[in-house]
């Protein structure tokens, strides 16, 4: 694997470590037993999911609302799936790891490559890495939690977003690119006030289908 790609690989890492002290600080902040965080990163492994279900349950919601809100949330996921059906072929037990190790993350790093073996090296390296990263940081972040006063002060869920914005800075030197993105974070940012969090970002994208789509018959005319 080239050293760019281990290097942000690192890079997400460390804002994902960020983010995980942050979600395990809350959940203890909130009043929820240390076990809740630990267990939820372990078989969730969704950072937005679990903030989202997160807020549910401390805004006095649910586990049903919860779970479904966490759900409606990965559904995104769903055809990240399918764009890297090929680094999961093998055994049962390959597949169902792999499953459970796919994100956004794991996903970027993957559709970088053309190469077999290194989309398989770029997924499990990230998959792995992260899962290990966030689950460490998740119990650290909840024993932190009943010992600080106020967690948010700290700004720690600011840290994913700073470092995805730097990743993903290169792909917008295109300006047709530029312009796609930011059509999207207009629709985003306009549904935020209406719309239950997590749906903005589901939807935005749908916004700027049109766009993408008439750049590439653009491309092919």
């Amino acid at each position: 694997m080239d050293r760019g790609t281990l290097r942000d690989i690192g890079l997400v890492s460390v804002a994902d470590a960020l983010v995980g002290v942050s979600f395990g600080a809350l959940a203890l902040a909130g009043g929820l037993p240390l076990w809740v965080p630990v267990a939820m990163s372990v078989l969730v492994f969704a950072g937005g999911a679990q903030f989202a279900a997160l807020g549910v349950v401390l805004a006095g919601g649910g586990a049903v609302t919860a779970v479904v809100t966490a759900l409606v949330l990965n559904a995104r996921l769903l055809p990240f799936g399918l764009a890297t059906a090929d680094v999961l072929e093998g055994r049962p037990w390959r597949r169902l790891v792999g499953a459970h190790l796919l994100t956004d993350e794991s996903v970027a790093f993957t559709l970088r490559h053309t190469d077999p073996r290194q989309r398989r090296l770029a997924y499990w390296v990230c998959g792995i890495a992260l899962f290990v990263v966030w689950n460490l940081a998740v119990l650290v972040g909840a024993y932190a939690g009943g010992v600080l006063e106020d967690v948010n002060a700290l700004g720690l869920d600011a840290a994913f977003p700073a470092v995805l914005l730097a990743l993903v800075m290169p792909a917008l030197a295109e300006r047709r690119t530029r312009g796609i993105a930011l059509v999207g974070a207009a629709v985003a940012l306009a549904l935020t006030p209406l719309l239950p969090p997590g749906l903005p970002v589901l939807l935005a994208p749908a916004a700027a289908v049109p766009l993408l789509l008439r750049a590439r018959r653009a491309e092919t005319s």
